[in-house]
């Protein structure tokens, strides 16, 4: 799982708006073109075919202003949802696209794979250092979700120290044949960021995510 820039606010912060040039309106419109139908030229009057056309261009201009004003408060009352939305997983626990798994005090870390079919799973953790601690098999019955959960034990029976661990799946079908499998982690949202570009949680152990990495509320049923 990529994590975003440490600075998560970035772009967020607030700067002076520049001052904006004063805007046409509707009322200055239609004093320009009393002030260019009393200086038309009388041989060469101003046509009903141009006038109409200068009053589309205003309509169209003015139509284009009042559709932007609404797309902003749209995007706003969207960032809002989202929110609120982001403030509801607070505490609960999530699944996400990684290869790795936050192993906290006690209890275990969990998962799952997408298996192309039958056949066995291997489950390789590794340290920090790119040391294997621990390798384990799961069976898939068919194509479909294979869950598989890691009990936090080393090879040697010890359990080992919180933090992030890698996590590699491999699938080796009925003629031997392996591949490797996206891994999808059980994860606890510690809490919400607003970034310059959405939404990110915190999870512990693996740092942050955008919210639309989120694949489904709820353990994974390992």
């Amino acid at each position: 799982m990529t994590t975003i820039n440490n600075d998560l606010f970035a772009g967020t912060a607030a700067t002076p708006a520049a001052p904006k040039a004063a805007a046409l309106g509707q009322a200055d419109f239609m004093r320009l073109m009393t002030e260019q139908l009393k200086h038309q030229d009388p041989l060469k009057p101003l046509s009903n075919s141009e006038f109409i056309g200068q009053l589309a261009q205003f309509s169209t201009v003015q139509g284009i202003s009042d559709l932007n004003t609404s797309v902003a408060g749209f995007g706003s009352a969207l960032t809002g949802d989202q929110v609120l939305k982001g403030a509801a997983l607070v505490g609960h626990s999530v699944l996400i696209p990684s290869q790795q798994l936050a192993l906290a005090t006690s209890g275990e870390a969990a998962g799952l794979v997408m298996a192309p079919g039958a056949g066995n799973i291997n489950i390789e953790v590794t340290d920090a250092t790119g040391a294997v601690v621990r390798s384990f098999e799961v069976q898939a019955e068919a194509k479909g979700e294979a869950n598989f959960a890691w009990d936090g034990l080393g090879a040697n029976g010890q359990r080992l120290p919180p933090g992030a661990y890698a996590v590699k799946a491999t699938h080796v079908d009925a003629t031997g044949r392996p591949s490797v499998l996206n891994t999808y982690v059980d994860a606890v949202v510690e809490s919400v960021t607003i970034g310059s570009d959405g939404l990110y949680l915190n999870l512990p152990g693996l740092g942050t995510a955008p919210l639309d990495y989120v694949l489904r509320i709820g353990k994974s049923g390992a």
